[in-house]
């Protein structure tokens, strides 16, 4: 008896044999950041396996000051996935096979794409298969947007070697052109991008390293605060940038540039005024240069939802490289 062969698994031998002997020229994909298209039978994401996906992707980003899912959604059945959703960037394939299966593909429509395919025999194993990726769920359509966004940013990003401050803390960012110089004094670097609906900050400076906790969040925090009253003032006098003290941040230990590293996610606002809003930020330690040296986002957007802002920010904080 011949084995039963899906739809998704059938696309996917077809494509990988035309691959193989044929060099394609792919069209351009579309997509905004964090949006993937989900392509699912109906009744599958309508039931317990659709609520699976939809608890993971409606995880909230963290450190924002209201709930925001992780991604944008679109779902279409197998039979309308036509080639107008091929061109989508990110690409979640989730359905039935007689072996279970999880895997990624990079330009099989279009480029840049990534899919991700979650295959099971039934429908328990397909709900287990799903929580069991979440996190490689999150991560494969994240680090592609972020991929994504570092490539346009190379393509108009200033001459790093024109600011006093890249140069005297021996480290690089590739900053957009978008983002206008507020301060570049040697020890402390800001650019600011003036948006539709707001302002997008990058800012970046050096401290002493603690003597006992590497990554101790309070000594970090009050670093952070002195460097807001110090250079970031707010619109009224005796009012400048300070850590939101009601909101405990969340924080990660992670590598960047090989190095150890510890984001933080918060909130900030201006003392003395009503302005806040989200923050991102890297203490990365230099052991070299015996410092922690701190890059960081934070974004003025009242009217508007703030997930794709900080997201931005992070991908080019993610760009850092010390000399």
């Amino acid at each position: 008896m011949l084995k039963k062969i899906t739809l998704l698994t059938l696309i996917f031998i077809v494509l990988v044999s035309c691959s193989k002997n044929d060099k394609i020229t792919l069209v351009s994909s579309t997509g905004r950041i964090n949006h993937v298209l989900i392509v699912m039978k109906n009744s599958d994401w309508q039931g317990e396996a659709g609520d699976a996906l939809r608890e993971i992707i409606a995880q909230p980003v963290a450190g924002l000051p209201q709930e925001e899912p992780q991604f944008s959604i679109t779902q279409v059945p197998p039979e309308t996935f036509n080639n107008l959703f091929k061109r989508t960037r990110n690409i979640l394939f989730v359905g039935y096979d007689n072996k279970e299966n999880v895997y990624t593909n990079k330009d099989i429509y279009a480029s840049p794409q990534i899919t991700l395919t979650i295959l099971s025999e039934n429908k328990e194993a397909l709900i287990k298969n799903i929580n069991t990726h979440k996190k490689e769920i999150i991560t494969t359509f994240k680090k592609n947007d972020l991929s994504l966004y570092q490539k346009r940013i190379t393509k108009d990003s200033y001459d790093i070697k024109t600011f006093t401050t890249f140069n005297n803390l021996n480290f690089s960012l590739k900053i957009p052109s978008s983002y206008k110089q507020v301060e570049d004094n040697g020890d402390f670097l800001w650019f600011r991008n003036t948006i539709t609906k707001g302002l997008l900050n990058i800012i970046a400076y050096e401290i002493p390293k603690p003597t006992n906790n590497l990554f101790d969040l309070d000594y970090i925090i009050r670093y952070r605060d002195s460097i807001g009253k110090k250079y970031i003032p707010g619109q009224f006098e005796k009012t400048y940038l300070k850590t939101e003290p009601q909101f405990t941040p969340i924080t990660k230990e992670l590598k960047l540039t090989n190095r150890n590293a510890l984001e933080i996610r918060g909130l900030w606002f201006v003392e003395g005024d009503y302005m806040g809003g989200p923050f991102i930020s890297y203490a990365i330690d230099d052991e070299k240069n015996n410092r922690l040296l701190i890059i960081e986002g934070f974004s003025y957007s009242p009217s508007a939802k703030k997930r794709d802002f900080v997201f931005e920010m992070e991908a080019i904080l993610k760009t850092l490289k010390i000399n």
